[in-house]
């Protein structure tokens, strides 16, 4: 254990970067991984202050920011800066915490924030690649039952916008111990979602079809006992590491040239249904969102489509070298 802090560490035992680094490992028994990853950050620490003439001891917030900065600048992503911030902050919260000659008493990265990263955009598919996948039955060599439970899934995933934890959870018969059903005289499903908050969620005619024809063949491989609406091959409730598999099965089956997991139909139901209605707190509603700002990344996708278009299309949009 002393080997995972020793290599790059100051040899006075009153070093309080060497200190803290045994005392992460020996008293608070972090992985040999996680004390190497603050051993590198503290070692940087060490560096930038010995650059600018300046004590551990006697770092202020701005030097701290400046620092920061400057990561920032050289390209250091976000994420890696707050990782290097944590390792920093965390130093001096157990430095004065000990206390000993020359212990700072305020913590110098208290309130630094590292940049805030960019909100990677959804990766939804195409529209003719989604309608192509939900039109898909299979080969023709596959078990007609799972075809028409798989057709299913994917008519109610990219037609509802369902999550996949809600789409397993859904039971045959509704029920008050259900988490969730599909209730036919209103073509609506009704789900548990987050924050174990309910919501219906409309469900269009070619997901009633294919959830009719699924139906009347799920008795073949459910057991009899069995309360979920889609059932694996030995007739329990399907799992989503399961479906997951199917699904990436299926996509590639299809001819589809990217892999696809439930949640990207979820993310193309959303960026499909806002391409075409523009009504944004409309989307928000049927994703179960509670705040609008997590449904307005779709816009940012809707305008990187427009975006496009525009270049492939406008005479203007193609610059001369």
């Amino acid at each position: 254990m002393a080997d995972a802090v020793q290599p790059g560490d100051a040899n006075d035992a009153g070093d309080p970067v060497a200190r803290h680094l045994q005392h992460l490992a020996v008293e608070r028994r972090l992985a040999p991984r996680s004390v190497a990853l603050v051993r590198d950050a503290l070692a940087r620490l060490r560096s930038l202050a010995d650059e600018a003439g300046v004590a551990l001891a006697a770092v202020q917030p701005q030097h701290v920011r400046g620092w920061a900065a400057r990561l920032h600048r050289q390209g250091l992503a976000p994420r890696s800066i707050a990782i290097q911030l944590s390792a920093w902050r965390g130093l001096y919260r157990w430095w004065a915490r000990e206390g000993g000659t020359g212990a700072p008493v305020l913590n110098p990265v208290d309130g630094v924030r590292a940049p805030k990263a960019a909100r990677p955009l959804p990766k939804a598919l195409a529209v003719d690649q989604a309608v192509a996948l939900a039109e898909y039955r299979g080969p023709d060599s596959a078990d007609p039952v799972l075809a028409a439970r798989d057709h299913t899934i994917v008519e109610l995933l990219y037609g509802c916008g369902l999550r996949v934890g809600e789409l397993v959870g859904l039971d045959a018969v509704a029920s008050p111990a259900a988490a969730g059903w599909i209730d036919d005289a209103d073509a609506s499903a009704h789900v548990l979602g987050k924050g174990s908050k309910r919501r219906s969620v409309p469900v269009g005619r070619a997901a009633l079809a294919a959830l009719a024809a699924w139906r009347a063949l799920r008795g073949r491989i459910a057991a009899a006992d069995e309360p979920a609406l889609f059932v694996g091959r030995r007739g329990t409730r399907l799992s989503t590491g399961q479906l997951r598999a199917r699904l990436k099965a299926l996509a590639i089956a299809a001819g589809v040239p990217t892999h696809v997991y439930p949640h990207m139909l979820r993310h193309s139901f959303a960026s499909h249904l806002l391409q075409s209605s523009g009504d944004l707190r409309a989307v928000q509603e049927l994703l179960g969102h509670a705040q609008i700002a997590t449904t307005q990344v779709y816009t940012r996708l809707d305008f990187q489509h427009l975006a496009r278009v525009y270049d492939a299309a406008h005479p203007r949009a193609k610059r001369k070298p």
